[in-house]
């Protein structure tokens, strides 16, 4: 017989299940068409053949309600501002959805949807005020150029990520590895609440859970699932950066870092993943490059003069930039009508547009006008 809970309280339930992990759910949920309610209605032979002959995690499943009132959850959301989303559902990364593991679903508080491009910037706890510097200049600029910074909450590089997003008055994400109403650390709870204003702070962890080995390493994966690509700006060979960045190669992801010092063991990681393949970043159009390279994906830019100064710093010069910047909307444009909207000369309108067609940042159609990307 189904169990009488809404769709939202099953989800619920179904992630705060002890000792079953995302692979595992997600088989339950394939197994039951997708209903979570079924699931937790299921009889136990179907559950242990789901859950590869295991008895105690079928048990778990059948005694959900011993260790998870979803009412008392969702009491909890609503006084947090908090909400849950389940893949498919709106604001739900998409990304996220095609990696091998994901979520079944992540509590939110915050309301961006996810529907710019993200990348994730991501490094030591213990950074250098190197590591810091570049790692806050990257989320600016990447932030400028419209994509939503991704990163951890943690000391060091991912607070300088995080807080170089916000300084450009754009997008930024937080995962958490623990309940995300669990602010670590404690002093980062005021760039938690600007966070949640901006972007978003996700957890997959039901509210009250602690941190552990686990949990950071799952929220690992989540942070490389959602983005495009993953940069490692300082870590060490063992750093939860490093696991990051496994995870972003078995997902597919661009992944990139940042040569550091070579007697610096915060730098150790970095330099052993360009060793092993990763891309050499040092500066944010290298990130751009590969984009563009991989399919053209361009985020739109933040604000207008601020996002012609930050494609600038993107190797491109102002007069490139502010052309590029009037291409944003998917129009095409004719030289003339360039030169008309940007103020720029005819004859610097024609090299700048032959520059960015030599970069691929945009496309000339046989009628002769001009449009963004290749």
């Amino acid at each position: 017989m189904p169990v009488e809970l809404t769709e939202r309280q099953a989800y619920l339930a179904l992630n705060a299940l002890p000792g079953i992990g995302p692979v595992a759910l997600n088989r339950l949920l394939e197994g039951h068409d997708g209903d979570p309610r079924a699931v937790l209605s299921a009889d136990r032979r179907r559950l242990e053949t789901l859950l590869g002959g295991s008895p105690a995690a079928a048990t778990a499943v059948r005694d959900w309600r011993a260790h998870f009132d979803p009412q008392r959850e969702e009491d909890r959301m609503a006084r947090s501002g908090v909400d849950f989303i389940s893949p498919g559902e709106p604001g739900f990364p998409a990304l996220l959805e095609e990696i091998g593991d994901p979520p079944v679903g992540l509590y939110r508080k915050g309301n961006y949807r996810f529907d710019n491009p993200c990348v994730a910037v991501v490094g030591s706890r213990r950074a250098t005020p190197y590591g810091q510097s570049v790692a806050k200049r990257l989320g600016t600029e990447l932030a400028r150029l419209g994509f939503c910074v991704v990163s951890g909450l943690a000391r060091g590089v991912d607070t300088a990520a995080h807080e170089g997003a916000l300084s450009a008055g754009g997008r930024t994400a937080a995962v958490m590895g623990t309940g995300i109403d669990i602010i670590y650390p404690p002093e980062n709870l005021g760039l938690y609440r600007r966070i949640a204003e901006a972007g978003a702070v996700l957890s997959e962890f039901p509210f009250g859970r602690a941190a552990d080995g686990d949990s950071f390493a799952m929220r690992s994966r989540v942070v490389s699932g959602i983005c495009e690509a993953v940069v490692v700006v300082e870590s060490d060979l063992w750093g939860g950066a490093m696991t990051t960045a496994k995870f972003a190669g078995e997902q597919g992801r661009l992944l990139f870092a940042v040569p550091g010092r070579i007697d610096q063991s915060t730098s150790a990681g970095s330099n052993q993943l360009i060793r092993d393949g990763a891309t050499l970043l040092t500066r944010v159009e290298d990130v751009l490059q590969e984009i563009q390279y991989l399919g053209g994906l361009r985020a739109a830019p933040v604000g207008g003069p601020g996002a012609a100064e930050a494609e600038a710093l993107a190797g491109l010069g102002q007069e490139e930039a502010r052309i590029l910047y009037h291409l944003r909307g998917g129009q095409p444009w004719t030289p003339a009508d360039l030169a008309s909207r940007s103020g720029i000369s005819p004859a610097a309108t024609g090299a700048a547009l032959t520059l960015l067609e030599s970069k691929g940042f945009v496309s000339r159609n046989p009628d002769g006008s001009y449009a963004a990307g290749a």
